[in-house]
């Protein structure tokens, strides 16, 4: 089904500013990146800096996939969702390129990195072990959104 036959359901298509305020309220998602085979789907927490760019931490050690596969990858995809209701969820797919936060750049990381939800385990271990910190270039996204009940179902 295309975006025009869903809107017949109350599903609608997001613009920027929309876009914006959804990535700034929420801090996890779905990273994509190229693999030989099948794309490597990897859950993060991420901050936003309120205009092109996403912020992970990434907990890493030696032979660490999510590095290896970051830094050879040429392009990615990010996906952050909500669904609150079975009427009432946001979803937006975000493709760029990723790569590690340049050293002049590690304080906006940091303060973009406020939002992200992170597990205590987390928080925890990253004392104890290797933490990189990666961005997430927006290249282009799109998003789409149903925020009640669709034509028909209304009382």
């Amino acid at each position: 089904m295309t975006l025009e036959d869903l809107a017949a359901y109350g599903v609608e298509h997001m613009d920027d500013d929309a876009v914006r305020s959804f990535l700034t309220t929420q801090g996890t998602g779905v990273l994509g990146l190229p693999t030989d085979g099948a794309p490597a789907l990897l859950p993060l927490s991420f901050g936003y800096d309120g205009d092109e760019t996403l912020y992970f931490t990434f907990v890493v050690g030696s032979g660490s996939e999510k590095r290896e596969l970051s830094e050879r990858a040429e392009a990615a995809s990010f996906l952050v969702y909500r669904a609150d209701t079975p009427f009432t969820w946001q979803s937006v797919r975000l493709t760029g390129r990723i790569e590690p936060v340049p050293d002049g750049e590690r304080n906006t990381a940091r303060d973009a990195l406020e939002n992200a939800w992170r597990p205590d385990l987390f928080e925890r271990a990253m004392a104890e072990v290797e933490v990189a910190l990666y961005r997430f270039v927006v290249a282009d996204w799109s998003g789409i959104k149903q925020t009640g009940l669709p034509p028909g179902f209304e009382e």
